[in-house]
């Protein structure tokens, strides 16, 4: 069983930044790939990035605004956020899963976090 806690959503204005923080249980952490979804109110859960040991995957949206990273040291994914839009306004999600590749799909994801609300006003 794996455990998400995810950390690091506010209010912010356009333009702004933010880091998100995630913090997976276990002890296999450095062999899972790692996703963050975002879904905003009356819409689907969407997208944002995905990383591996292999390499990163992002939405058309974020590319070159949103870095995702990962620290296996400390069991710890992070979503740095740059120039942050209103649209970017959502409830962001970490998730995990076992095996390769950085799946954009989020049922092949089995573990989510709670989720942490960003807001971004104009």
């Amino acid at each position: 069983q794996v455990q998400l806690v995810e950390s690091g959503g506010g209010l912010v204005q356009a333009g702004d930044s933010l880091r998100l923080s995630c913090t997976a249980s276990g002890r296999t952490f450095s062999s899972r790939r790692m996703g963050w979804f975002r879904q905003a109110p009356g819409k689907e859960r969407d997208f944002v990035a995905a990383i591996n040991w292999s390499g990163t995957n992002y939405a058309d949206s974020v590319k070159g605004r949103f870095t995702i990273s990962r620290d296996n040291a400390k069991n710890t994914v992070y979503l740095q956020m740059n120039t942050l839009k209103p649209e970017d306004t959502a409830v962001y999600y970490c998730a995990a899963a076992a095996g390769p590749g950085a799946s954009t799909v989020p049922a092949t994801y089995p573990y989510w976090g709670q989720g942490t609300q960003v807001t971004v006003s104009s």
